[in-house]
């Protein structure tokens, strides 16, 4: 026999919006409860309806919040926001009670809301719909808004998706400094943070720590995240995952000479040899500093080189430079470096906008012309 109705404890939270409930709902219950009310269009008599609140759902997000929960990290303390009909709700102000149930009018037999569906999710939909096809029951934080129309939800969802602020990345990976294991974050953070503060580095205070500048230092091209981000794929192909695996486990596996060839600093990684990797990115970008100093030295505007865009072409080709060099994990020296950058013929004065446009076709345009100039094939 189905379930026709779910009793919880509340808390009544009243704001400019209304009033609504929160409590806690087992994410399996919520899931039956729970209709999903996307956003489509409707040809009624040849006039077009706009019906629904919610965007349509990604499934590769839902599948990567699926893997989320899955870690050791996983956690939504976020609330899920959704709206019932007054009809399907019985409140006991006394006991701070809260009853979900099934609707059969007294009168008229035909209205009926069956307890499957008689609530619609306003905000968090991607969240919610993770749990499906897995035995995971997680108390849930969910405010509930009772009785409110289309038109209230609609404003609370919008309202609500405006007013959040994307975390800024750098920030985030600071964070990860805080966290007990080893992670490839974790480890990409400290190497960002050693390339900023030991002054043999070419990044000597060159990187905004929290991705914005830091009070009372000049030059900083770089924001943290776009170092990491450029770093990070040389460690790992699945950051949730092995960040996963030293929490469990506290070992990483062995990925053999294959995972090597896309993954130059995983084996570093592998052995805690991460000194190893900041040595390796040191000579890498002091050989390119000294190939184009003028260019490296320049930090005001239309530079390059020293930026995001120069950045990003320099990372993605420093792999093919590596594999040039060596065939299994070392250290590759400064000169090694050198060696190879001295084939290239583009000068220091062609690191400008012009040639190296703004965004990933600038940082795609410089990776192709090092591998042409230096002979290292695409």
């Amino acid at each position: 026999m189905s379930k026709t109705r779910f009793n919880v404890k509340f808390h009544e939270v009243q704001q400019e919006i209304g009033t609504f409930y929160s409590t806690v709902i087992p994410a399996q219950t919520l899931l039956e409860i729970c209709t999903f009310d996307f956003r489509k269009i409707k040809e009624n008599n040849g006039v077009k309806e706009f019906l629904g609140i919610q965007r349509p759902l990604k499934m590769d997000r839902v599948k990567e919040i699926q893997r989320f929960i899955r870690t050791t990290d996983g956690c939504f303390p976020t609330s899920i926001v959704i709206s019932v009909d007054e009809r399907c709700v019985t409140l006991d102000e006394e006991k701070s009670e809260l009853t979900l149930h099934s609707y059969e009018d007294q009168i008229d037999p035909e209205i009926v809301i069956a307890f499957r569906g008689i609530a619609t999710i306003i905000d968090g939909q991607h969240r919610l719909k993770a749990f499906e096809e897995t035995d995971i029951n997680w108390g849930l934080s969910v405010n509930i808004f009772v009785g409110i129309d289309e038109g209230t939800q609609a404003s609370i969802f919008s309202k609500v998706n405006l007013a959040q602020t994307k975390v800024n990345k750098s920030l985030v990976y600071d964070l990860f400094a805080l966290d007990k294991g080893r992670s490839p974050e974790k480890t990409c953070h400290e190497i960002v943070v050693a390339l900023n503060s030991i002054p043999e580095s070419p990044f000597f205070e060159r990187i905004k720590r929290l991705g914005s500048a830091t009070e009372g230092v000049f030059g900083e091209t770089l924001s943290q995240a776009t170092v990491v981000k450029g770093i990070l794929p040389y460690i790992t192909k699945d950051p949730m995952t092995d960040r996963d695996i030293g929490k469990r486990i506290g070992v990483f596996p062995d990925r053999g000479a294959a995972d090597f060839e896309r993954r130059i600093f995983y084996p570093f990684f592998h052995r805690t040899a991460d000194a190893e990797i900041l040595a390796i990115l040191i000579n890498y970008f002091g050989a390119v500093k000294d190939k184009w100093p003028d260019a490296w030295a320049n930090t005001g505007k239309g530079a390059i080189l020293s930026r995001t865009n120069g950045f990003n072409g320099l990372i993605r080709f420093l792999r093919d430079v590596y594999l040039t060099l060596t065939t299994h994990p070392s250290v590759i020296s400064k000169a090694q470096f050198a060696d190879v950058l001295s084939r290239c013929t583009i000068t220091d004065d062609q690191f400008n906008p012009t040639i190296f446009p703004p965004g990933s076709s600038g940082a795609a345009e410089l990776y192709r012309q090092l591998c042409e100039t230096t002979g290292i094939k695409l």
